[in-house]
Order: structure tokens, then sequence, then C-alpha cells
């Protein structure tokens, strides 16, 4: 299954995406996901579900579902639009609460079995090339944090450049 998770209003991405395989899910902008609280019941309450239940509260197991994820994400500075990141931390169940030694480095263990192959596609007028350096870090980072594999990171000065180069 592929998932897509990108900052964009249903008009937006209906013109990027006219036809997706049935495959696909998608999560667009969406003004009501509850923020993060940082209480880790996801990972002691309810393991592998956030105790906020709202649509979002299964981004773990929607997860464990994915051979690809595909972000689309304005760049700010650097990072993800604020509706993005709010979904990686949401998606913290994805990962179990025990650690593991990756590279000489602590990152948390992997929950499910599956392996994601994680496409990033950011746009933004005049993205500076520290903010292009410092999201391709993020990128990196998160790939190493959830065990994944990192597929195209490219950048885009609109939207509108995205047509057909993503999928």
């Amino acid at each position: 299954m592929k998932l897509i998770i990108c900052d964009l209003e249903s008009k937006c991405f209906e013109k990027i995406f006219s036809d997706l395989p049935d495959d696909t899910m998608v999560i667009l902008y969406d003004e009501s996901i509850h923020h993060c609280t940082g209480c880790f019941g996801c990972w002691i309450k309810t393991p592998g579900v956030c105790v906020i239940r709202d649509k979002y509260g299964d981004m773990g197991e929607r997860l464990s579902k994915c051979e690809e994820v595909i972000i689309i994400s304005r760049c700010c500075y650097g990072g993800y639009s604020p509706f993005v990141k709010n979904i990686f931390d949401r998606s913290i169940s994805y990962l179990h609460p025990d650690f593991v030694i990756k590279n000489g480095e602590m990152h948390h263990k992997r929950r499910y079995k599956n392996k994601i192959k994680l496409h990033v596609y950011f746009y933004g007028e005049n993205i500076t090339e520290k903010e292009n350096l410092t999201a391709q870090k993020l990128v990196k980072a998160n790939s190493i944090n959830m065990d994944c594999n990192v597929g195209r990171v490219l950048f885009f000065q609109s939207i509108g450049e995205m047509e057909g180069q993503i999928l």
C-alpha cells in the first residue's frame, strides 16, 4: 500500500493526482487534527495506538501496512509544515518504546516488520540552499528513526511544478 501525507487542500491535490492506484491511502491537510501531547500513551497505555481518539489515532497501524510513503510538504525553515510534522508526531506508535543501537546511535526498535520507502517532495518559493540541506538531513534522520529507505527528495518552487513529477 502507498500512503500519501500532504499539507495540500483537496483542490490542489486533485490537480497533481488525477488518478491514483486503488491501494493508495491519502491524508490531506485537516485543521481538526489534535496535537500530540507527548504522553507516550501509545507506548504504555494502548501499545501501538494513540490515546487521542480522532482519525489520526491509528497512524502507527497505517504506516505498518505501507510499502511506500510519499510526503508533500511546504518547506518551513528546512523542515516540514506544521500539519505534516503533526502527522509524524502522531505516528510515534509505529515504533516500539525499547531501544537498539543503529549506526552507533540509540534508536527505537521496530514494532512492525514492513519496510517503507520514503519519498519527500518539498515546495516553497525561495527555498535557500541552507534550508534545502537542512531538509535533506531531516529526511535522512527520519528514515533512520523509522528504519526505512529514502527514495526521492525533491524541491519545487510551487505546487504547480509537481504535476507529473510524483508517482
